[in-house]
């Protein structure tokens, strides 16, 4: 689950307003949220009017993994949210020692043709019976 903070757009023509949602990535601009978490006002005349944010549940999204948009970072930044810090995972050493190195068998050495393996295997009795016959017509 890819979970996005993001502002989605109301207003009429050229007075734009905007809602600080916590949605899906895949999702469209305007489509379904999870939750509002406040909203932002670009053409307020006052600072203070500009934009409202719920610090509770923005720190929750934060510490679920939530992505900001760059536009909600620089909100979260002005209302004093702290945003955490992403550190690269440390790799562990193993703790197994490697195994010793042996060479890859090869298939082509120590194998014997298959002329040689069925001389090899071959029933015996029909060779002796094949030398029975000549013995017999031989006395004849």
């Amino acid at each position: 689950m890819a979970v996005k903070l993001r502002l989605k757009r109301f207003g009429r023509l050229n007075h734009p307003t905007y809602r600080i949602c916590a949605a899906e990535g895949y999702f469209a601009r305007n489509g379904r949220v999870i939750e509002t978490l406040g909203y932002y006002l670009p053409k307020a005349k006052r600072k203070e009017e500009q934009f409202s944010l719920n610090a509770e549940r923005v720190g929750y999204w934060l510490s679920v993994g939530a992505c900001p948009s760059e536009t909600v970072t620089s909100l979260i930044k002005q209302s004093g949210i702290a945003m955490p810090v992403s550190s690269p995972r440390k790799r562990s050493k193993s703790k197994a020692k490697p195994k010793a190195f042996t060479p890859p068998r090869q298939l082509g050495k120590g194998r014997k043709s298959k002329a040689k393996w069925r001389a090899k295997h071959a029933p015996a009795a029909p060779v002796a019976e094949a030398k029975a016959s000549e013995t017999t017509s031989s006395e004849d």
